[in-house]
């Protein structure tokens, strides 16, 4: 089983090409990247669940449909009447996304450490809001902590959104605090040069692998001994919600029960390959919808 750990919210999108402007109207769609890696998870065929707090008001039930609907099991889900995160979507003209949040006492927030996940579990993600909004960034830290030290696969993304972090020095140093417990690190070029550091830096301090994603000139992993890349996948982009979150569910369901060390050169071009088809089909469509197994060639 692999979980994907952090929090689900209400991304608000412009029902209009991008670039359009800041008053189109918007559509609700289901997200957070958390949430969209556990459906991603889910579509792809995985065994998988959701650990977070929902709210119990309309948005919450529709975020639980959403995971149900991906066979996502919800048993690690909290609830609280709390409001759900809303994020309000801007897309430019080349499909990138911005974000605006609306997440002061929501549910999600309130998340508490659970007590110990199911044996079966053998890689748990993190990332994005769930690690800075406090008290619940704690938990989730302590999951983190908790999880490594048994031996799970641990992977993180930190998809940083810099509007919702009051102190980046200190966001910056809590970072570098996580990587001894991180087997797995994905990062977008854009977080890798706000996080400031290099994957070399970054692998001395814990992780097996770093993988960084270059938008459409591809995917790029390092490790100790090798660094492989990949070229994106073309692809006619309609937004990139969604396609990070959809690149960790790809690599964490294409490694199967391999572990890290055991990928060669060619096994890790095959990994990135089918994380790159994958994100493409994401970036094809409005909002953060992945794609299902039917949609792709899984890699040998």
């Amino acid at each position: 089983m692999i979980v994907a750990a952090g929090e689900s919210l209400i991304d608000l999108v412009p029902d209009a090409p991008p670039g359009t402007g800041p008053l189109s109207a918007l559509v609700p769609r289901r997200g957070g990247g958390p949430y969209n890696t556990a459906v991603a998870l889910g579509r792809l065929g995985a065994e998988a669940a959701f650990c977070s707090r929902v709210s119990t008001d309309a948005f919450g039930e529709a975020l639980l449909e959403g995971l149900r609907a991906a066979d996502v099991a919800t048993g690690l889900v909290q609830r609280g009447p709390e409001p759900t995160t809303l994020a309000v979507a801007s897309v430019g003209a080349d499909g990138s996304a911005g974000y605006s949040f609306y997440a002061e006492g929501t549910a999600d927030r309130l998340f508490e450490l659970p007590g110990p996940l199911p044996e079966a579990v053998r890689a748990i993600a993190f990332g994005t809001c769930s690690l800075v909004l406090e008290p619940g960034a704690s938990a989730y830290e302590a999951l983190l902590r908790r999880e490594a030290e048994r031996g799970v696969l641990t992977l993180l993304d930190p998809n940083v959104r810099p509007g919702l972090i009051p102190d980046a020095d200190a966001y910056r140093a809590r970072f570098v605090g996580w990587l001894p417990y991180v087997s797995l690190l994905k990062l977008s070029e854009e977080d890798a040069r706000w996080l400031g550091g290099s994957p070399e830096e970054w692998l001395a301090k814990g992780p097996s692998a770093v993988v960084l994603t270059r938008g459409g000139n591809g995917l790029t992993v390092f490790t100790g001994d090798l660094t492989v890349s990949v070229p994106g996948a073309p692809v006619t982009v309609a937004d990139t919600i969604g396609a990070g979150d959809t690149v960790n569910a790809a690599l964490l369901h294409g490694l199967g029960d391999r572990p890290l060390s055991a990928l060669d050169a060619p096994a890790w071009a095959d990994l990135l390959s089918f994380a790159a088809r994958a994100a493409a089909i994401t970036c094809s469509r409005p909002g953060a919808e992945p794609p299902y197994a039917a949609e792709l060639t899984r890699p040998a």
